[in-house]
């Protein structure tokens, strides 16, 4: 048995093999594995026994469901309309200069991903985005920056 089959096995094991229970098992894999595989979603499906399409739907429904592998840090850029209106596009373009890769990439190094996703709630305070699960709001280029400085002082 392979160390995702094991994983899926155990996922299954702690919440229950319902169609209900579908999303927290795809969130552990994500957890453990840091993206659902097109081979962890097959597994998932067989040990649920549901249809592969209906598990691959759902981990392309959900936008913190990764099927690609990502960087070890994962940049989500709020792309709402009031983000935009606050200056999410000079944002955008300060972390793009800043890592010299689009949007939907990863830098070579395997350390940044850079998404766009939808509503992160902080339209009071926009733009925000969020690397990985912390939450950064009010952003200015500059502000982008420096937070991102201190992301590349960490060790990969």
């Amino acid at each position: 048995m392979s160390p995702t089959q094991l994983l899926i096995r155990e996922l299954a094991d702690k919440y229950g093999r319902s169609r209900e229970h579908l999303l927290p098992i795809m969130q552990g894999v994500v957890e453990q594995e840091s993206f659902l595989s097109e081979y962890s979603m097959i597994e998932i499906a067989r040990e649920m026994d549901l249809p592969a399409a209906e598990v691959y739907g759902t981990a392309t429904f959900y936008s913190f469901l990764e099927t690609k592998k990502m960087g070890k840090y994962i940049i989500r850029v709020c792309k709402t309309i009031s983000c935009a209106m606050k200056g999410k596009g000079q944002v955008i373009m300060a972390i793009q200069d800043m890592l010299k890769i689009p949007l939907g990439e990863t830098t070579p190094d395997g350390r940044f991903s850079l998404l766009q996703t939808n509503c992160l709630g902080l339209c009071h305070k926009a733009p925000a985005m969020m690397i990985n699960h912390d939450v950064y709001t009010d952003l200015t280029p500059e502000k982008v920056r420096e937070i991102l400085s201190e992301y590349m002082k960490k060790p990969l």
